[in-house]
């Protein structure tokens, strides 16, 4: 949907922009083409797009899948997108009027992949709400802030909480880069395309079935980290854990991590090794629960998490 032609469809109905949604659409063919395609959409997939706006996805998407489930937060834009739909002869798309972010809002519970021009503002939370999910989906294609993109795709020493925390269950990668002018209204940087596949292996599985380790025990440890990014670990854990320092020295030596590295540095396997090794009993908030039952199996299987 050209800019010209996405102008006239929003004058006609008196809708302006709402910049505190992210609404800039995306009016390049040649980048709709390009999301599209990183998402790997075959005929008998399931496609959920988040935030379709007047359809520059959707329409396409349509095309392409067996079915399209969107989610509009904007009524305006979920009554104007399904005038649309009705006018193309569009009937393979369900439309969702719901905050993405909202608890009620769930992921099918089929398999599907997700696709979306994500609003900036909430880019980072909706991806780790899908991959966080009990269905994840087997695919995401997004478009994102770049610098958001590439702290997600990071590899040490550039590492960021965001990036240990979506490379625990994913593996993101960036797959081409979007000037400011493909969208209307233009934004002020420019954007990503980025792909991220879940992981399905064993060490995965078993991380993710220890509710503990992936809502609690990964996320203080590694918050606790990157607390103060500029400083050692060694001081960031003792106090971010409440650890005295010297049983935080012997635990970063036994793991082969020097107490003076910064979190930035660390990979997400050694994050992982960190936290299946921490003695949790008395550890994170006085906690006293066993959180894993077979450590010796779990840290076997993160040799193959890449």
């Amino acid at each position: 949907m050209s800019n010209q032609t996405t102008k006239r469809i929003l004058s006609a109905c008196g809708i302006k922009p709402k910049k505190r949604l992210g609404q800039n659409f995306l009016v390049s063919r040649l980048v709709v083409n390009g999301l599209i395609a990183a998402a790997h959409i075959g005929p008998g997939d399931t496609v959920l797009e988040v935030g379709p706006g007047l359809g520059a996805l959707t329409i396409p998407l349509a095309d392409k899948a067996k079915k399209v489930v969107v989610v509009e937060k904007d009524v305006r834009m979920s009554e104007l997108l399904g005038r649309i739909l009705r006018e193309n002869n569009i009937k393979n798309v369900k439309i969702i009027n719901q905050d993405i972010l909202s608890s009620g809002c769930q992921p099918p519970a089929a398999s599907y992949k997700m696709i979306s021009n994500l609003p900036y503002n909430i880019a980072a939370a909706v991806i780790m709400k899908f991959l966080q999910a009990k269905n994840p989906p087997k695919t995401m294609a997004v478009m994102l802030q770049k610098e958001v993109g590439q702290r997600i795709a990071a590899a040490p020493p550039k590492m960021s909480k965001l990036a240990v925390f979506c490379q625990a269950l994913a593996e993101p990668k960036i797959v081409g880069y979007v000037k400011k002018d493909a969208f209307w209204p233009r934004p002020k940087v420019d954007s990503a395309i980025l792909r991220i596949e879940p992981k399905r292996l064993q060490g995965v599985k078993l991380l993710a079935s220890c509710k503990e380790f992936n809502s609690l025990h990964l996320q203080e440890v590694v918050r606790a980290g990157f607390s103060h990014p500029r400083k050692q670990l060694l001081g960031n854990l003792s106090v971010g854990l409440k650890m005295p320092r010297d049983k935080v020295e012997q635990w970063l030596k036994q793991n082969n991590i020097g107490p003076s590295r910064r979190a930035e540095t660390l990979s997400v396997e050694q994050w992982m090794k960190l936290v299946i090794s921490l003695d949790v009993a008395d550890e994170i908030n006085g906690s006293r629960q066993e959180f894993l039952s077979d450590k010796a199996k779990l840290l076997h299987s993160l040799k193959d998490l890449r």
